[in-house]
């Protein structure tokens, strides 16, 4: 620590080191100490020398930097301070004390330089990606900011030793999943440098899910409203689409198109927007732009732009584009992000006519851009987003170009003039003084015509009213007009354009052009002359509308044949002067610049001479009317001749697609009625076997009846042996009718024997003063009370008897559930084989016997079950019978049990009664019977009692 504090400059006797010598010293400590704390020390020292001292650092400590990321792992503190170290030598972030001496070069080459030095062993790099995967904070934030500026300083060759190295860029999308927003956001920032023209990487990158991880970023920073972090994601997203066919498709199959409708969702109140918000959403539209660009190929286009469409993001799209108060470059990209989305896409182009602007009454959004365009007040960038977007509007879009050109024709121009139509502003913008309006209406209409011979015919039709008083001039002669006017330059190109559009391909608008006398001078006089270089564009146009006039002439005028045509360039002009004049326009620079893409981008509105569309027109006919000129009379005889023959082959082959496209049809039309039929037929086959099936179940079901039916006759047959499984005999019940009449005849005769037994009672009171009879009296008592616990155990058996009827009720009411079980089952069979037989009345004529044989066999079921019914019917009503007789069986054996009681008593009472008598009958001296006596009489009474029930 000492040494430290003198190399830090602390208080010290001798003179204080330079900065060189104290790296020296640092480097030395690095490598030589065996100290874990001396190391890091020397290495923290070296971090805060190396912003100051960046070149004396890089050259001596590089190697024991590299040297400590290898053999010091365990320690993240100087694992930390050694990445900290290269990254202050290598990047190219100047202090502000570098910045003021403005030596920006040499610092590029000195982070390059070192850069190399590091890459230059390929295990450097591979040692930084395996400490990027360090989760210590200390060791893999300086470890991405390390890797980001190799990236930024030798990208190509550090995106090569990435793309070897085993799981490398793997690791790196890890970062994107780190839970501190820092290591994440920069994270992002080297995924950018690492997906930087390398097709390779930004695949791999996005097959690791990295489309789903920066959307759920977006989403969780806000969206449109989210910070830089948004916006690093969306350059990455950029980076991983644009150019890049295979992610495209990836990103579209992914669903991921339907994620970015919410980016554009704004409020009615669009005032005050931040920068980072326009940055934002400037970002999101070019990202749109990446999946539907021009440049794409057009199956990509075209999936993609009906993807957009399904999931609402054009829509989405067009209230941005009508709403209020959006900042004009956001609006202007917005434009130019619908013109993509539509272009070339019918679905899409109907529905953006469809469109109408918040307005009162409602106008269409096209008229609305219109308007826009032709407004020499609008921004000169919002107006070329504008034509741009009705070029694309009618870019393939037959249906549109005839709805334009429609607004023209004098049967469809609104005669109250109540609202402005698409074709008006057009004239307009075409006639107005402003040199961009005429040019962008000019290129505007060239569109509204481009590849559509019917409509270059209708728009002849087309008259324009000059003055009052003066009769109304086609279209075509005004156009004519201005030009021989001597207008500026841009507007005669863009009227140049328009009519080289109109003509080519179209024998009878070169006719009407030709018809006006003046035109064919002005055009030869305009291509003879020697003029400035600003002109010879307009001589080469002019030249290039003369050529259209004799390769598509059809000699209807004498004297404007293709012959006279060319002996006057010859005469005129000269041929090799004409051909050199046409090649004006193909040499020119704004031309090659027209033709690198379909927008039209220009730095200022005085380069603004060229249309996309119309470079391909040049290149078609530049080489056909140079050959058209040197033609003879006889080559061009031939010629005629040739086009005549071409015209009746391609009559026959048109008449012909014609046949074939009816028959296609017709076809299309058949292998419906089949595709139906067969589907019909599939129906009514699957019908077929659902009822045959249906049938063999009520076939089973019925023969399952048929056994149980057969059983129960049997037992019906038997119907003694029937009741007897029910529990219930009609013997029986007759039997238990006379038990019952017995018991009741024998409860007469107790109720006889209980009154004689009362008068004996009597005859004792009567004879207790007689000696003689009082003997006799209690013998009889003696017999009777024998005779009434007879009657007891009588009463008992009665009891019992009653109990085991009760349980043969009972179960007779079981079986009769049974049977009703039994019935309702057979009903729905019954109901169900008459619903189908109704059902198959359709089926062929060997099921109908079948089904009416079952019909009839469930008809003796049902009658079968009408007698069952009946039985249990009757069965049941026995049962109520029997428990009726039960309940007053009941009643009656309560009555006879409490007369029991009652008579119980009585002789209790008479046996009292007995014994005072003969008490009272010792004491007279009268003799008394012993009991000895008296038990064995009445054990003779017993037995006689015993016979007798026997007998009985």
């Amino acid at each position: 620590m000492n040494f430290l504090r003198g190399v830090m400059g602390g208080p010290s006797a001798g003179p204080q080191p330079s900065g060189a010598e104290t790296i020296q010293k640092l480097c030395d400590r690095v490598a030589s100490s065996t100290l874990l704390d001396d190391r890091r020390d020397a290495v923290r020292a070296l971090k805060s020398l190396s912003k100051k001292y960046r070149l004396e650092v890089g050259i001596q400590a590089m190697e024991h930097l590299i040297h400590v990321l290898q053999t010091d792992r365990s320690d993240s503190e100087i694992i930390g301070y050694a990445l900290d170290t290269l990254y202050n030598v290598i990047s190219n972030d100047l202090e502000e004390e570098e910045q003021e001496e403005n030596l920006p070069k040499q610092v590029d080459n000195l982070g390059s330089q070192f850069t190399e030095i590091f890459i230059k062993q390929q295990e450097n790099v591979t040692l930084l990606l395996t400490l990027v995967e360090e989760f210590d904070f200390h060791v893999r934030w300086p470890g991405v900011k390390l890797l980001t500026s190799l990236l930024k300083q030798q990208g190509p060759q550090v995106q090569q030793i990435i793309l070897v190295s085993p799981m490398g860029v793997s690791r790196l999308m890890d970062l994107l999943a780190d839970s501190r927003e820092v290591i994440r956001n920069d994270g992002v920032l080297l995924l950018q440098q690492l997906t930087k023209s390398n097709a390779a990487i930004q695949k791999i990158v996005a097959f690791e899910n990295a489309f789903e991880r920066l959307l759920d970023i977006i989403t969780e920073e806000g969206n449109s409203d989210g910070g830089i972090v948004v916006e690093d994601c969306l350059l990455l997203l950029q980076n991983l689409l644009k150019n890049n066919n295979s992610n495209q498709n990836f990103f579209k199959e992914g669903s991921y198109i339907q994620r970015m409708k919410p980016w554009f969702e704004v409020g009615d109140d669009n005032c005050g927007w931040s920068a980072q918000k326009v940055t934002n959403l400037h970002l999101m539209l070019q990202l749109v732009r990446v999946l539907v660009s021009p440049t794409n190929p057009p199956g990509a286009t075209s999936s993609c732009q009906k993807a957009m469409f399904h999931c609402g993001l054009l829509q989405q799209l067009c209230t941005i584009l009508m709403a209020t108060g959006v900042p004009a470059d956001i609006l202007t990209e917005t434009i130019n992000t619908v013109s993509e989305v539509i272009r070339g896409c019918q679905m899409n182009q109907d529905y953006f006519a469809s469109v109408n602007a918040p307005s009162n009454p409602p106008r269409p959004a096209i008229v609305v851009l219109l308007m826009s365009m032709v407004n020499e007040r609008q921004p000169f960038v919002l107006r070329c987003a504008v034509l741009y977007c009705f070029q694309c509007f009618l870019y393939k879009n037959q249906k549109g170009q005839g709805e334009i050109v429609s607004t023209l024709l004098p049967s469809t121009i609104d005669a109250t003039g109540s609202s402005v139509s698409a074709g008006q502003l057009l004239c307009g913008g075409l006639f107005s003084t402003d040199s961009l309006s005429n040019w962008c209406a000019a290129v505007a209409l060239a569109h509204a015509l481009q590849e559509n011979a019917t409509l270059k015919e209708q728009l002849l039709r087309v008259q324009l009213a000059t003055s009052i008083g003066n009769p109304p001039v086609s279209l075509l002669q005004q156009c004519t007009n201005i030009l021989s006017q001597g207008s500026k330059v841009q507007t005669r190109v863009g009227l140049l354009m328009l009519l080289c559009t109109w003509l080519s391909n179209c024998s009878i608008a070169v006719t009407h052009f030709l018809h006006n006398p003046a035109n064919v001078p002005f055009l030869t006089g305009q291509i003879a002359e020697n003029l400035g270089e600003e002109e010879q564009l307009v001589q080469g146009l002019c030249a290039l509308l003369l050529g259209i006039s004799i390769y598509y002439n059809d000699n209807s005028l004498e004297n404007y044949r293709k012959e006279k045509l060319k002996q006057l360039i010859e005469k005129r002009i000269g041929r090799e002067n004409f051909i050199e004049k046409l090649g004006f326009i193909s040499k020119h620079e704004l031309y090659s610049r027209a033709a690198q893409k379909p927008q039209p981008s220009f730095s200022s509105p005085d380069h603004m001479m060229f249309d996309h569309e119309f470079t391909k027109l040049v290149k078609e006919l530049e080489g056909v009317i140079s050959k058209a000129i040197y033609k003879s009379s006889e080559e061009d005889k031939k010629e005629e001749e040739v086009k005549k023959t071409l015209e009746q082959h391609d009559n026959i082959v048109t008449h012909y697609k014609k046949v074939i496209r009816e028959q296609d049809q017709e076809l299309e039309e058949l292998k419906q009625r089949i595709n139906t039929l067969t589907s019909q037929n599939e129906q009514l086959q699957a019908t077929v076997t659902q009822q045959v099936s249906q049938i063999q179940q009520h076939k089973d079901q019925y023969n399952l009846l048929k056994v149980q039916l057969g059983k129960d006759t049997q037992h019906h047959n038997s119907h003694s042996d029937t009741f007897q499984m029910n529990g219930i005999q009609v013997e029986e019940v007759s039997k238990l009718k006379e038990e019952l009449e017995e018991w009741k005849n024998k409860h007469e005769l107790l109720q006889v024997q209980l009154r004689e037994k009362d008068s004996m009672i009597e005859k004792l009171k009567s004879s207790q003063l007689e000696m003689g009879t009082t003997e006799q009296s209690s013998q009889t008592s003696k017999s009777g009370g024998l005779e009434h616990n007879s009657e007891l155990q009588e009463l008992e058996m009665l009891r019992s008897q009653i109990q085991l009827q009760s349980a043969e009720i009972s179960k007779l009411q079981m079986e009769n559930q049974k049977l009703q079980v039994m019935n309702t089952a057979a009903d729905p069979v019954s109901g169900g084989s008459g619903a189908t037989a109704v059902n198959s009345s359709e089926l062929e004529g060997r099921l109908q016997q079948e089904i009416r044989e079952l019909k009839s066999e469930v008809k003796a079921l049902s009658e079968e079950k009408e007698s069952l019914k009946q039985h249990l019917d009757s069965s049941s009503s026995t049962v109520a019978i029997l428990q009726d007789e039960k309940s007053k069986l009941q009643q009656e054996v309560a009555e006879s049990k409490k007369e029991q009681d009652d008579l119980l008593v009585l002789l209790a009472d008479q046996d009292q009664k007995l014994s005072a008598l003969k008490i009272k009958l010792k004491d007279l001296g009268v003799p008394v019977e012993d009991e000895d006596d008296i038990e064995s009489g009445d054990q003779a009474d017993e037995d006689e009692d015993g016979d007798e029930e026997e007998q009985d």
